[in-house]
């Protein structure tokens, strides 16, 4: 018997695109028999290493993004408000989910989902710890051992080698899909990555 590879599944916090992915990726997982594996990364570093920038800072395409950030979220019927301070940095939330994953990878899946929720819909500034930790908290995480896991040399390191290794397979960009080798980039290809699994790819 084959045992069926996972979806890697690797965003940053601060993407809106990579918030829309996480609201359906696990759908496509249970779909097609897939675990999803959650992967933060650190998009600062892989602009550094794409000599790109965030959407919202580059000539023309700006506005066009901040259009289809909210367009893309009615397609989906995913609630969306465009926050006041955007982009951010997203290492809070990322060492927590790494520290989560290692206690319970249903709980880490929940409160990056909820981090994303409030950072996309609430405009709670996630990047900050007290209100990354807030959000641990509100999932039923011990608020100050959070605190104290994304302060932890440990866990700093977790995401530097996590994110060091995704560029390593070619990742440059959130959300960034990879399962059985294939590599599928941004939410737009969420329904090509279903039928790829559906079909045995082509």
């Amino acid at each position: 018997m084959t045992t069926k590879g996972p979806i890697e599944f690797y965003f940053d916090y601060s993407s809106p695109y990579g918030y829309v992915a996480a609201t359906r990726i696990e759908d496509i997982g249970a779909a097609h028999g897939r675990e999803v594996v959650w992967k933060p990364i650190l998009l600062g570093v892989v602009f550094r290493a794409t000599q790109s920038a965030p959407l919202t800072e580059v000539p023309l395409k700006g506005d066009y993004s901040k259009h289809d950030f909210a367009r893309t979220c009615r397609y989906y019927n995913v609630p969306f408000k465009f926050p006041a301070k955007f982009p951010i940095a997203s290492q809070a939330p990322a060492r927590g989910h790494y520290w989560l994953w290692e206690q319970d990878p249903a709980l880490a899946k929940r409160f990056s989902l909820a981090a994303f929720t409030a950072y996309f819909v609430d405009g709670r500034d996630v990047s900050a710890p007290e209100i990354a930790a807030d959000v641990a908290a509100e999932q039923g995480v011990d608020r100050d051992a959070f605190l104290a896991a994304i302060a932890a040399p440990e866990n700093k390191e977790r995401l530097k080698a996590e994110t060091e290794a995704a560029l390593a397979k070619g990742v440059f960009g959130s959300p960034f899909m990879i399962v059985d080798g294939e590599p599928f980039w941004g939410s737009d290809r969420l329904p090509m990555l279903s039928a790829w699994l559906e079909r045995g790819g082509w």
